[in-house]
């Protein structure tokens, strides 16, 4: 469903160095690495909201830097895109988020019901009463629900894929495991092609068919979760040991060790 070719992306430092990685029709795919490695630019590189120095993204087929603006509609239109903060607009209300998640030619043709229909099913697949928040605004919402309108708006224009940035940061380890039990539904119910990237790595790794590492802008692991957790790679190694360390210092501070 998506494969990156040979992906370099530099602003004063190089940030992705060589990347090429291919992510299955209908898999859930997780990439981990630590802060500031590449996986959001990679991320946005897909849909072209950064575009790379070096190399080509496919997406079912459609080359996002190759294939012109038609190409590049084509495949936005293809997939739903859940931003690290929600990134909702605050002068919005609900509803209104939700339906920019509709392609924008599509919106303007659609009756005002039929766009509240349905932005409301895709406030109910996230475990949202419509009623109670379509009029709020975000400022009126707490963090774990700002996360689930923000999932809503992805998923509104019926993509056949979803990349998640980040989808749990800022959450407490309650929410953390909501959204991602959201997360392994929605990909099911929705039969949709996942890439998650994201710093949980267990919460990743139970939930996701292959797993990636990147590490200082280039690909370190790629393979299935046991294999990752039999890596005796020494960059890995130290990366989950790490990342361990930081999730049990988590929960200490929530309270909850």
């Amino acid at each position: 469903m998506i494969v990156y070719r040979n992906i370099h992306k530099a602003f004063d430092l190089p940030v992705l160095s060589g990347v090429s990685m291919e992510v299955e029709t209908g898999e859930m795919f997780a990439l981990f690495g630590p802060s500031g490695t590449g996986k959001s630019v990679l991320l946005k590189t897909t849909i072209g909201l950064i575009v790379p120095d070096i190399g080509d993204v496919e997406v079912d087929g459609i080359s996002v830097y190759r294939g012109g603006p038609d190409a590049l509609d084509r495949v936005r239109r293809r997939v739903g895109y859940v931003f690290q903060n929600a990134a909702l607009f605050d002068s919005l209300n609900v509803m209104d988020n939700v339906c920019m998640g509709i392609p924008e030619d599509e919106l303007k043709r659609m009756p005002r019901v039929e766009a509240g229909r349905r932005a409301w099913e895709a406030l109910e697949l996230v475990n949202l009463e419509p009623r109670e928040v379509l009029a709020k605004l975000p400022s009126e919402l707490s963090g774990g629900m700002k996360k689930r309108v923000g999932i809503a708006r992805a998923i509104v224009g019926r993509p056949q894929t979803l990349l998640w940035d980040e989808p749990t940061t800022g959450l407490d380890p309650i929410n953390t495991a909501a959204v991602e039990r959201l997360i392994r539904r929605l990909s099911a119910e929705l039969e949709v092609t996942s890439l998650l990237v994201t710093h949980d790595i267990e919460g990743g790794l139970e939930m996701c068919d292959r797993v990636a590492m990147l590490h200082q802008g280039t690909l370190r692991f790629c393979g299935t979760p046991d294999e990752f957790r039999a890596c005796d790679d020494p960059i890995v190694r130290a990366f989950v040991d790490r990342a361990a360390a930081e999730a049990a210092l988590d929960l200490m501070v929530e309270g909850t060790l």
